[in-house]
């Protein structure tokens, strides 16, 4: 898997799980389907009244997500920003060209109300269900850092093998100290819950 293939899957998927934080820390989410691609930037629309627009306009962190027949999620993290005022038509007029539904929601000058959102750092998790192991990978795009998630066996282990014995993913190998496979690691916590000597912590 690579971040291009990433971005062309969320395309194939069209509309995708937008999730933000409102004023009051709840979580929001929506599903979006006005999105162009151009390169490893997402360019997307919506209308300057509502609280999606409000809240990327206040905090800018969203989380994107789109999940595939094949059981793929891929999990975008990053934060948006306005487009320019001089370039807020051109980027309309694109996706438009690409989803002429929009014209039915917004007909002629009511376009206007529209105002167009883009990111281009961002974090992309990539995550598969269909295969055995599982598969798990992260891609960093632009100034986006990797924030590592999961777990790590420490220098506590002591090489007894429980870890290795409860793991449904099979991704644990003999070491000193033993290793997780973090691309096949579910992150489901089952070896630290039973490591007898509590070696195993969360990153």
């Amino acid at each position: 898997m690579d971040i291009e293939t990433c971005i062309k899957k969320l395309g194939y998927v069209g509309v995708l799980d937008f999730a933000t934080v409102d004023e009051n820390g709840a979580p929001q989410i929506r599903n979006i389907s006005a999105i162009h691609y151009e390169g490893t930037t997402l360019y997307f629309l919506t209308a300057r009244g509502k609280p999606f627009a409000r809240q990327l306009k206040a905090d800018g962190r969203v989380q994107i997500l789109g999940y595939t027949k094949y059981k793929e999620t891929i999990r975008l993290s990053g934060r948006a920003i306005e487009v320019p005022e001089d370039e807020q038509i051109k980027w309309r007029d694109v996706i438009y060209a690409e989803q002429p539904y929009l014209e039915n929601v917004y007909p002629g000058e009511t376009k206007n109300i529209d105002t167009i959102f883009m990111i281009k750092d961002y974090t992309i998790e990539y995550f598969c269900l269909s295969t055995r192991p599982i598969t798990r990978e992260y891609f960093a795009v632009g100034d986006a850092e990797i924030k590592k998630k999961g777990y790590y066996i420490s220098e506590d282990c002591v090489g007894c093998g429980t870890c290795q014995t409860v793991c449904p993913q099979n991704c644990i190998e003999e070491g000193s100290p033993f290793v997780i496979d973090e691309n096949h690691c579910l992150q489901c916590g089952n070896c630290a819950e039973n490591c007898p000597v509590e070696a195993i912590r969360r990153y």
